[in-house]
């Protein structure tokens, strides 16, 4: 007997693409439950992840894909780009593609048999371009999920596939899909896109997914429409497809208290953290975290201790080994101002937290005031969803566009840019005080409330559905076919 109409989602081997991938199938399974068959699909390692964080109730399967990481040359047991850097990324991102004859027979064969007929519908990464080419041999709708928000995407994909830096000598130059007037920085851009040249690996790979992926049927942005209005129209313009506003597919509620995500542990117990939280006036914490795979230099790590302590104001430092070290290897004292962790711990101002934090407690919390963050779109999101301004230090990938918008809508101060720009101890103690208190700071809050309404609205499941659960309601019609003709609200844009 057939099953009901099954769903695969498929994401990148990167953890903040799994995190967002695995909040949109629980969030299908939970509202279409009994309707739909929802399964994520990736390597032995990352499903043994993330079955440690999904509960039995979930309604989400998981099946593996064979991946021996060895025969890519890469270090045993490497299966998430949160475990590699520079030259180990590449490889990795590489490797991906050795995946598609493994993935084509899990769709073509296992589950084709198991439920009597192909699945509904495959929900691919936009870095996994190739499933496109799988469902059209297989008849099998597709559509790409891009974890990143709309002005993210719509800037990402027309930098990879037309460069326009490097066509003008220019500081301001026009993006192509963008209006006439829009002008973007060089300074703003990221190091892996103006140091690659001509028939390099990264160009390569960018543009061949980013192009597949503009073949889809369909697309899905982890977004909310009254966020991101313009930003929505431009990018449905830019990959010419019908775009779905679907998110924010982050928890809005803290409902885990073991701080598990994903299958990562927190590196402090939550409960010490929270009890550190309530001894803090309400908006006086600053929060910092780079993500699973940032950290700052050496000389950047130190000036950041040095401001925060100068600002005398308590934070929660999410701390790694700085560039150039092994990112999951042991933190040592040594990256620190001497004495710093035990001035500050003693003082009840500072709490260091190695590798891994309850983030979505600690952003929830009301003593918090401010997050110090590299603007990775799920931390972006989860900051908002609970109206914590953030300072930007973008690192990489679509994280300088993002700084950009959020600045546009007044909810971030950027402080700096990637791994080499010079920041002072001086810098930091301004612009964190800037943040957490005065006129500016005031108003930027409100902002970010602001955006935390609207954010909840769109998600509001009962009789007045919000826009995103709309949203995903139209996709999965549209997916059954059974979306009226004259429904172009999703539609590609003629918008300038």
């Amino acid at each position: 007997m057939a099953r009901q109409p099954h769903i695969v989602l498929f994401p990148l081997l990167a953890q903040g693409h799994i995190i967002a991938f695995l909040a949109l199938a629980k969030l299908i399974a939970r509202r279409y439950s009994g309707r739909f068959t929802v399964t994520i699909v990736s390597t032995p390692l990352n499903v043994r992840s993330l079955r440690q964080s999904l509960p039995p109730e979930s309604g989400v399967l998981l099946r593996e894909i064979p991946f021996r990481s060895a025969d890519h040359g890469l270090p045993p047991d490497t299966e998430n780009t949160d475990s590699v850097t520079g030259e180990g990324l590449e490889k990795l991102l590489g490797a991906s593609a050795s995946l598609r004859p493994q993935f084509e027979r899990l769709i073509a064969e296992e589950i084709t048999r198991e439920d009597g007929r192909p699945p509904l519908c495959i929900i691919a990464d936009v870095f996994f371009g190739w499933t496109v080419q799988i469902a059209e041999k297989l008849g099998v709708f597709h559509a790409v999920f891009t974890t990143c928000g709309a002005f993210g995407t719509a800037m990402y994909f027309s930098m990879w596939l037309h460069r326009p830096h490097r066509h003008t000598t220019a500081e301001e130059f026009w993006v192509p899909g963008f209006p006439e007037g829009f002008r973007f920085r060089r300074s703003q851009l990221p190091r892996s896109l103006t140091s690659l040249e001509d028939g390099s690996f990264g160009i390569a790979f960018m543009t061949e997914h980013i192009t597949l992926s503009m073949s889809s049927k369909a697309m899905l942005c982890n977004t909310v429409e009254g966020l991101e209005p313009v930003a929505m129209a431009l990018l449905r313009k830019i990959a010419g497809l019908r775009v779905w506003s679907v998110g924010a597919v982050v928890p809005l509620e803290t409902t885990n208290s073991s701080g598990r995500r994903a299958g990562r542990m927190a590196g402090v117990d939550p409960e010490t953290c929270l009890r550190w939280l309530d001894a803090h006036p309400p908006r006086s914490v600053l929060y910092v975290s780079f993500g699973s795979q940032n950290s700052v230099s050496a000389p950047q790590m130190m000036a950041l201790a040095a401001g925060l302590e100068a600002t005398r104001r308590p934070f929660i430092w999410v701390v790694r080994p700085p560039l150039g070290f092994d990112i999951k290897g042991e933190f040592k004292d040594e990256w620190l101002p001497e004495g710093f962790e035990d001035r500050t711990g003693r003082s009840g101002r500072g709490l260091l937290v190695r590798n891994w934090a309850p983030q979505l407690e600690i952003l929830s919390h009301p003593s918090v005031g401010g997050f110090l963050s590299h603007c990775g779109w799920n931390s972006v999101l989860e900051s908002l969803s609970r109206g914590v301004p953030l300072i930007g230090w973008p690192m990489a990938a679509e994280q300088f566009y993002n700084s950009n918008m959020l600045e546009e809508l007044g909810v971030c101060a950027e402080l700096g840019r990637g791994v080499e720009q010079r920041v002072s101890s001086v810098e930091v103690e301004r612009v964190v005080g800037l943040v957490l208190g005065g006129e500016k700071g005031e108003d930027m809050r409100r902002k970010a409330a602001s955006a935390a309404k609207t954010m909840r609205a769109a998600s509001e499941e009962g009789e007045e559905k919000g826009s995103s659960i709309a949203a995903l309601d139209n996709f999965l019609a549209t997916v059954l076919g059974t979306t009226p003709p004259d429904d172009n609200r999703y539609s590609p844009s003629d918008t300038q």
